[in-house]
């Protein structure tokens, strides 16, 4: 744009474009220059509740053709997401996109391909790679507080029902909403690969469907093999009745670390108990408790400062193809499935 701010256009409205809304305008070198939706009503809605003077559109050519858009925030149903994706790309606008950002391997190469051809910048927004958690984590395990990690474990446990999920007509079902590792389990796909910094290699899976209400099993657990030969599991139930939780278990040769807690003699010569880490927490589903300010100034420095983001779609290509073999497992009765995949 013409003042040197970066202008972002914001595709789709659901309640995680809200909260990804006020991250952009948040940031000073960042406007919101359109919103658009399948519905146009949808799109003014968003615009009045934000009190913004931008482009209101339902047709997603025009939001590329905009030459003052530079920055694409893709936030519509998972099943749009990797068509919407590529079309950025071959535009030449930097991305922003929401999760899943594929439901297929041949998807997964398609998306990758085009953002490399393109020379764009991008975020695929595992947001929880902000979350003040994981930076203390990344950083105990970076400075050796538990020795050599050989175990880790990540579950996600979110109860969703279609009574309060605003998402539901799209995603329970197969078609649109993918499965369940890549409609929620995909967070704790992700939190493995960034806080072990290691590949996943194999994985053997097992899954239900105890209360019904999608068309795939809505609950999981998979057994996991790391390049380094670390051991793992994670788990993803949607029927659970409890509130929200995202466990973290990382299990050392010198200590261990279980969400908040630390035990780390090295640390700590004369611990006799857990010591807790005072930080704030991934344990809500609610996506304003997420840390999207931080995840926005992190695109924007890339883009400003020409250089590639750690959470960019060539990096969460490994996720999705992590959760994508945890599915063709389960589809095949809980045979190991090894990666990567062809």
């Amino acid at each position: 744009m013409e003042d040197g701010k970066l202008g972002v256009a914001i595709h789709g409205v659901g309640q995680v474009a809200r909260a990804h809304a006020a991250s952009w305008i948040n940031n000073p070198h960042a406007e919101i220059v359109s919103i658009s939706s399948r519905r146009i009503e949808s799109a003014q809605k968003l615009v009045d509740e934000l009190g913004l003077e931008c482009a209101i559109r339902d047709n997603y050519d025009e939001v590329l053709a905009d030459a003052r858009v530079d920055i694409v925030n893709v936030s519509g149903p998972n099943h749009v997401h990797a068509e919407q994706g590529i079309a950025a790309a071959k535009a030449g606008k930097h991305l922003l996109m929401e999760k899943p950002m594929v439901l297929s391997m041949q998807e997964n190469h398609s998306l990758r391909a085009a953002v490399d051809r393109a020379g764009i910048k991008s975020v695929v927004s595992f947001v929880l790679r902000w979350n003040p958690l994981f930076e203390n984590l990344k950083s105990l395990l970076a400075g050796g507080a538990i020795g050599k990690l050989f175990y880790a474990e990540v579950d996600y446990w979110h109860g969703i029902a279609p009574d309060w999920y605003g998402g539901w007509e799209w995603a329970h079902t197969k078609a649109t909403g993918g499965s369940t590792m890549l409609l929620g389990g995909c967070h704790a796909a992700d939190a493995l690969r960034w806080l072990t910094g290691d590949e996943v290699v194999e994985v053997t899976a097992y899954s239900n469907n105890k209360k019904g209400h999608f068309e795939y099993d809505a609950n999981l657990v998979a057994v996991l093999k790391f390049r380094s030969g670390a051991i793992g599991k994670t788990s993803t139930l949607f029927d659970a009745d409890m509130p929200y939780s995202f466990n973290i278990d990382l299990a050392g040769t010198e200590g261990t670390l279980r969400d908040n807690r630390v035990w780390s003699k090295k640390l700590f010569p004369g611990q006799t108990g857990w010591t807790t880490m005072s930080t704030i927490l991934p344990d809500s589903g609610d996506v304003h408790h997420h840390p999207f300010d931080a995840e926005i100034n992190h695109l924007v420095d890339c883009i400003r400062e020409n250089r590639e983001s750690h959470c960019s779609i060539a990096d969460a290509y490994h996720t999705h193809e992590m959760c994508l073999a945890i599915d063709r497992s389960i589809e095949q009765g809980g045979k190991p499935v090894k990666l990567p995949l062809e």
